[in-house]
């Protein structure tokens, strides 16, 4: 009797350790990038005239977020802070993004986002761009052989002609070396089982990566003909007959495949899936090449929204559906050279109201789409108002699984949990999103402070002449009225608490912690604050 009573309770043990791990949802992140606030249909209904309905169905069977957050204006400090919970201005990128060919930004010991799903018995994927640098083998000075050497013409002294690169036999050579060892680094050293991607759609090398190895071997440069003109950016070892409009129905194709594999194992998946669209090269295929009457941007966008519907599709017809988190957002607002003026002479606003784009301090730069779909947990169509950010992803996963996170963890993050399930308090009182310049833009509440005069971003813009700007967007969303010069006592509330933050290392409750780095200062020696009004 004894026997059978230990083995009841054994088995009770079992049952219930599985149960808990029936209930553990499935994770989805769809990651879009460059699209704006605004490009985003239901966010902009009055003033955005690209159709998305597989974005906007989502967000009708789940809740959209108003005033959600990249941690930057750019590409790869955002993908850092939404993977590790932690602000990527507390590491050596300070300013800009990862460079080609360029080292891990998040160090192998960090907690991401997959070694906690991971830890808690997920299957876990990464497919898309990855822009977060790799361990690739060879010495700097050797990676000259990855560049085109060109004979130049003297027609035009400031604007020489160049003939097109053709790959010599020295650097055939070092490509077949280069290219046939394993690239350490990457997503499956930090955290991710399996990964699938173009690392950089518009950056060499113009080829697929598979776990840590290249699929082929580059023979040869990239024609001239795909560089430039919103396409790719710089020529580069290549496989023959690349094809830029293959990459993002390949994605999408590769995340319905895990999606499908994934429903027939035991074990919760999360699925890290960041587009490499609608950014450039805007590879439009040919089905949507016009589609949407604007520009060959809005084509893309369009494109984007049906590999969305084609991953959701796929989560559906698996049966997963009920039991995963959804989560669409992107990395930061829309680029500005894709032809912005000439949409918003359309009538097609890519940053909605809000002020800015892509690369600035302005909420155009940093606020972005952002929804969540869990069926039985987030209400359908329901819409939150209060301040979330990306690095929030990290504390909200650990919620849902229980996990407490250790305090070198997730430093920056907060759980989105109360908030999923229908509470309407602030989960965070205080972030920090940055400029491709590195200029903060720090928000309490509704005040935001940017200290430095402009967008901190390409185009610079504003008033030059205010050394600071400080907002109020509860009334001035537009970010119009620069109230510092009147606000000298909310300046100096708002600079002791960009310093804390800084100081503390981290925003969220705990011991306090290291930056990787010294982190620069602001306003600069140029830009002091403004001083207090005499009475």
């Amino acid at each position: 009797m004894k026997h059978i009573l230990v083995l009841l309770c054994v088995s009770a043990s079992l049952c219930e350790a599985f149960a808990a791990d029936a209930s553990q949802p499935n994770i989805l992140i769809i990651y879009a990038d460059d699209l704006g606030f605004g490009d985003v249909q239901c966010n902009n209904p009055e003033r955005g005239k690209i159709p998305t309905p597989n974005i906007d169905k989502l967000a009708a069977q789940g809740m959209r977020f108003t005033d959600g957050h990249s941690s930057s204006g750019v590409c790869s400090p955002s993908r850092y802070s939404l993977l590790t919970g932690r602000f990527h201005w507390r590491t050596r990128l300070q300013s800009g993004i990862v460079g080609v060919f360029g080292e891990p930004l998040i160090a192998p010991d960090r907690m991401t986002i997959g070694t906690l799903a991971n830890q808690h018995g997920y299957r876990t994927a990464a497919i898309g761009k990855w822009h977060l640098g790799w361990d690739w083998p060879p010495a700097k000075e050797q990676r000259v052989l990855l560049q085109p050497s060109r004979t130049e013409g003297k027609d035009d002294e400031a604007k020489p002609k160049q003939s097109p690169a053709v790959a010599t036999e020295k650097q055939a050579e070092f490509w077949r070396e280069f290219f046939s060892k394993p690239i350490p680094g990457g997503p499956t050293t930090r955290g991710f089982d399996t990964y699938f991607g173009t690392d950089v759609p518009n950056w060499p090398p113009y080829c697929f990566i598979e776990n840590d190895r290249t699929s082929g071997i580059p023979t040869g440069f990239l024609p001239t003909s795909l560089v430039g003109n919103n396409q790719a950016s710089q020529q580069g070892p290549a496989l023959r007959d690349w094809k830029l409009e293959h990459i993002l129905p390949a994605l999408g194709e590769r995340a319905a495949q895990f999606i499908n594999e994934s429903a027939k194992h035991n074990a919760p998946f999360l699925l890290y899936l960041p587009l490499t669209s609608p950014h450039t090269p805007l590879a439009v295929n040919a089905e949507w090449k016009d589609k949407s009457r604007l520009n060959l941007f809005a084509d893309f966008v369009m494109e984007t929204d049906a590999v969305v519907g084609r991953v959701l599709d796929a989560l559906e017809k698996s049966g997963a559906a009920d039991n995963t988190l959804v989560i669409f957002t992107a990395d930061n607002g829309c680029a500005p050279y894709i032809g912005v003026k000439d949409l918003e002479q359309m009538g097609h606003y890519p940053s909605g109201p809000l002020r800015g784009y892509k690369a600035d301090a302005w909420e155009g730069g940093h606020r972005v789409p952002f929804i969540a779909r869990w069926p039985g947990v987030v209400k359908p169509s329901s819409v939150c108002g209060q301040l979330v950010c990306q690095a929030d992803f990290l504390r909200t996963f650990a919620d849902i699984l229980g996990a407490k996170l250790p305090d070198n963890a997730g430093e920056d993050s907060f759980s989105l949990l109360p908030l999923l399930k229908g509470d309407d308090k602030p989960i965070r009182e205080n972030a920090v999103s940055a400029s491709a310049q590195g200029l903060p833009a720090v928000r309490s509440g509704a005040w935001k402070y940017i200290p430095g005069p402009g967008s901190g971003g390409w185009g610079q813009g504003g008033d030059q002449s205010q050394p600071v700007q400080l907002y109020n967007l509860a009334d001035d969303l537009g970010e119009t009225k620069n109230l510092a010069a009147a606000m000298p006592e909310k300046v100096a509330e708002m600079q002791a608490l960009l310093e804390k933050l800084i100081t503390d290392g981290r925003s969220t409750p705990g011991a306090q912690q290291k930056n990787d780095v010294e982190v620069k200062r602001y306003p600069t020696k140029t830009a002091a604050a403004p001083k207090k009004k005499a009475k």
